[in-house]
């Protein structure tokens, strides 16, 4: 079996990259939603000190728990990853104070992202908002720190099929059908390594079902990889990382001091051409 599983070649789709230092635009955010650019690292995007606060806070964090769903670390927040929405949500309610006292009172790059990105496609005629649902609605992030101690602190994946697969009573399938993109900022890295590696392969669920992951696009095989180039992205605290998640992606193997990179996550796309979603 393992053998028709690798056997036909990855199909290659170029990437599309932008790396500099400053701050993250709105207009290049919104680029990525429209599958114009499918990478952006910008370096230096906040500061030492915001990034030195949210580590802080979420080393301290009362939330802070263990994943266990098969992808090894330590979180604070919630994840729609094989979750229905009543039970994600809730979930999402729960921690909030938690995501709260990560951010606590500073000046942040999540919530100063979100609401200048809200105002700028409001002026396009597009509404931005928190996914949502009878059961409640998303956070605006979550602190994910990373631990797998093999060939990757993540293995390679892609976003989509678990947004696709996530359930009639989400509003999330819809933006599966456009970009997903995955959202991450920076408070810490580790000394060597964890940086963001992206393949130039965008699996159709043809291909996911031929590697058996048709409903959670994790994890693909080195074997299924091989022949696939990638671009690694060279983080370092303080950067902001944007990409299309339906490209296949993960985080290299950490070492050095024993710090673990920490990111703060979030999905966002657009559900209709005058709705964009974000969720955790």
């Amino acid at each position: 079996m393992e053998t028709n599983q690798v056997s036909q070649a990855p199909a290659i789709s170029p990437l599309t990259v932008r790396e500099r230092t400053g701050s993250i635009s709105t207009a290049e955010i919104i680029s990525v939603l429209k599958g114009e650019i499918t990478g952006l690292h910008i370096k230096q995007a906040f500061s030492k000190q915001v990034a030195e606060e949210i580590t802080a806070n979420f080393i301290r964090n009362p939330g802070r728990k263990e994943r266990k769903d098969g992808v090894p670390g330590e979180y604070v927040g919630a994840s729609h990853y094989r979750k229905d929405a009543a039970n994600y949500f809730a979930e999402a309610r729960n921690a909030r104070p938690h995501v709260d006292a990560l951010l606590g009172n500073l000046v942040d790059p999540v919530r100063g992202l979100f609401n200048a990105l809200k105002r700028d496609l409001h002026d396009q005629g597009v509404e931005l908002r928190l996914a949502r649902s009878e059961d409640g609605q998303a956070n605006i992030c979550r602190a994910l720190s990373w631990s797998g101690g093999g060939t990757y602190a993540l293995e390679p994946h892609d976003d989509v099929a678990q947004v696709l697969y996530a359930g009639n009573d989400y509003e999330l399938p819809a933006v599966a059908k456009n970009i997903v993109a995955a959202l991450n900022f920076y408070p810490i890295m580790a000394e060597e390594g964890g940086n963001l590696r992206l393949w130039s392969h965008k699996p159709t669920g043809t291909d996911r079902k031929s590697q058996g992951l048709e409903s959670t696009g994790y994890p693909y095989s080195a074997a299924y990889l091989e022949t696939v180039p990638y671009r690694d992205f060279q983080l370092k605290a303080g950067d902001i990382g944007l990409i299309d998640g339906g490209f296949v992606h993960g985080v290299t193997r950490q070492s050095g001091n024993g710090r673990h990179r920490l990111v703060l996550n979030s999905f966002l796309g657009f559900a209709r051409p005058d709705l964009v979603l974000w969720w955790t």
